[in-house]
């Protein structure tokens, strides 16, 4: 292996720039995890939802807010797990490259054993699981930035994690669509989802952590080290909650895409409208999710970046309220994916500026990550009733669109960085 420009002291703030290789490898491993994900969250999920639906006695949307719901409880739980556990790993493989390896192989066994599904319950289990290996890999990941990259670099590297994000959203789905079949939509992923973080792990060598500089064990020490007030640290406290905002915005708009393109707008093949859809948002993320990091990096400011992009989300997710027809859909699409790319570079940035302790990165950057995972479990929640019984999609983007307005305006709360 050969090993990224970096300090040798794991706890040390980095000084040295990486190079290009190490973020692309970084990249790749980051879009393959997302691949796992997102196969299965736009298509491959929701089909099942429509077999199994009808013995169960529910409604599809129903049946896939409870699947997904549950998973997300999951994966609110397991990302800062894995993250604390990855900061005390003093393997000879370094703190993160061997949680990248199990979580990475271990949640392709269980896209494997979640194409087995056949109802309710199994389809549950088999994504709680992968859930539930796929955060040790994304904690780990997340983790291996403040380690290696100075402050000045994280809006670029966040941006290509960014990047590589939205392209394993679109590779999910084309793999989902193109691989002929829910068990060979599974299969794809979870194939994927191995191969690419491979160049990473063979590549680069990980910072190792010293036995001496773990921190005792204790039990009681560790489960309160979750909690980071937010009056003691009252600038990860506001970001943490614009984070959850947007990111709840944004998962509002994709929970039933799938049955907005179905039951709403009528159009004639909704998996391939999902596709369509997803590539534009991709298309327009990628022109901007990497220039946002740079241009961040060069101004030294984080927050106007991530306020003009929340507001740009929120009037892309209140077009989809009040243009409900195909064009509509396409051009919402495209403007959330602007302001998304941005978001989701220096967001990630303004976060890692933040962390109080660099022994504790992971498990820190896992609560903050619980701000993605989160909403997965309120959308459901939100969504659910408002399209049954309280005005349909309409009102479902109105209301995402308020929320993520809400969080835009809370950025400016954030004091210690601009």
């Amino acid at each position: 292996m050969t090993m990224a420009r970096a300090s040798a002291d794991p706890l040390a703030e980095p000084v040295e720039p990486v190079g290009r290789g190490w973020t692309a490898a970084l990249s790749l491993a980051n879009g393959a995890i997302w691949v796992g994900w997102f196969g299965p969250l736009q298509i491959l999920l929701a089909s099942q939802a429509g077999d199994f639906a009808p013995g169960a006695g529910m409604s599809k949307e129903t049946m896939l807010a409870w699947v997904t719901g549950v998973g997300a409880v999951v994966s609110l739980l397991a990302n800062p797990f894995f993250g604390a556990l990855s900061d005390r790993t003093t393997s000879r493989w370094g703190r993160r490259t061997p949680w990248i390896v199990a979580g990475a192989t271990a949640g392709a066994l269980a896209l494997l054993l979640l194409a087995r599904a056949d109802g309710l319950w199994t389809m549950t289990l088999g994504w709680c699981l992968v859930q539930l290996t796929l955060n040790a890999a994304f904690a780990a990941v997340t983790a291996a930035v403040p380690d290696r990259v100075p402050r000045l670099q994280r809006g670029r590297v966040g941006g290509w994690l960014g990047a590589a994000q939205i392209l394993g959203v679109v590779g999910g789905t084309g793999l989902a669509t193109a691989a002929g079949g829910t068990g060979a939509g599974y299969a794809a992923c979870a194939a994927f989802t191995v191969v690419g973080v491979l160049p990473y792990v063979w590549r680069y060598e990980d910072l190792r952590l010293p036995a001496g500089d773990r921190a005792p064990w204790s039990r009681r020490t560790f489960l309160a080290g979750f909690w980071l007030s937010p009056r003691r640290h009252p600038d990860l406290g506001w970001a943490w909650l614009t984070r959850f905002l947007i990111n709840l915005s944004n998962s509002l708009v994709l929970l039933y895409l799938l049955y907005y393109l179905r039951d709403r707008l009528h159009y004639a093949d909704p998996d391939q409208g999902v596709l369509i859809l997803t590539a534009v948002n991709g298309l327009t993320l990628m022109a901007t999710v990497v220039v946002g990091g740079v241009w961040s990096d060069r101004a030294g400011r984080r927050k106007p970046f991530v306020v003009w992009s929340g507001v740009l989300m929120a009037v892309a997710t209140a077009t989809l309220s009040g243009w409900q027809t195909w064009p509509g859909a396409i051009v919402a699409s495209a403007v959330l994916g602007v302001g998304f790319g941005v978001f989701t570079s220096v967001d990630f940035a303004l976060m890692t500026d933040v962390l109080p302790k660099a022994l504790d990165r992971g498990k820190d950057l896992g609560v903050i990550n619980a701000a993605n995972a989160l909403p997965q479990v309120a959308a459901p929640a939100l969504a659910a009733p408002i399209v049954t019984y309280l005005g349909g999609y309409r009102v479902l983007y109105l209301v995402a669109a308020v929320i993520g307005l809400a969080g835009a305006v809370l950025v400016g709360r954030i004091r210690g960085v601009e």
